[in-house]
C-alpha cells in the first residue's frame, strides 16, 4: 500500500508544480522545445479530451470524484496485484489532479502540446499522462491475468 500511496503523491506533486510553472509562463504561449514536434503551448481546458463537455465542470468534477473513490476502495479492499495496484494508483493521481484544478480554478491546466505527423494533437499534462499510463498497465495486466488463467475472482 505504501507503494501505492507514494505514486499517487509523487504524481499528484509533479502534477501541481508542472501546472504552476506552466501558467507562469503566460496564457497561450507556444514556446517550441522541438520545432513543430513539440512545444509548450498553456491553455485553460474547460472540458475533458478534445474539449469535449466543455463547461460541464460540476459533472465532470462529480465523476473524477466518483471514480477516485471507486478506485480508492478497490486497492483497499480487493488487494488487488501489484502491476493492477501500481495501474490504478497513477489512474487515481491522474484524476486527482485534474479534479484539483476543477475544484480550486474551474478549469484545467494544459500545456504539452505534441505534432505528430502533421497533427497538432490535443493539448494535455501531467495527470492526463498519468491516466494515460495507468489505463496502459491496466490493461497490460488484465491481459497477463488472463494469459496466466487468474483474476480478481480466482484470488479470493
Amino acid at each position: 500500500m505504501i507503494l501505492y500511496i507514494a505514486i499517487i503523491l509523487i504524481t499528484l506533486i509533479v502534477d501541481q508544480l508542472s501546472k504552476i510553472w506552466a501558467a507562469g509562463l503566460g496564457l497561450f504561449h507556444d514556446i517550441p522545445v522541438i520545432s513543430g514536434f513539440f512545444h509548450i503551448t498553456y491553455v485553460q481546458n474547460t472540458g475533458m479530451a478534445w474539449s469535449l463537455l466543455s463547461g460541464q465542470q460540476g459533472l465532470l468534477a462529480l465523476v473524477a470524484a466518483v471514480a477516485i473513490g471507486f478506485m480508492i476502495w478497490y486497492l483497499h479492499t480487493k488487494k488487488p496485484g501489484k502491476l493492477t495496484g501500481v495501474a490504478i494508483s497513477f489512474m487515481i493521481a491522474g484524476a486527482a489532479g485534474n479534479l484539483i484544478d476543477r475544484l480550486w480554478l474551474n478549469y484545467v491546466r494544459d500545456f504539452l502540446n505534441f505534432y505528430i505527423f502533421g497533427y497538432d494533437f490535443p493539448v494535455f499534462n501531467v495527470a492526463d499522462m498519468a491516466l494515460c499510463i495507468g489505463v496502459g498497465l491496466l490493461f497490460i495486466a488484465t491481459w497477463k491475468e488472463e494469459k496466466d488463467g487468474k483474476t480478481d475472482v480466482d484470488r479470493k
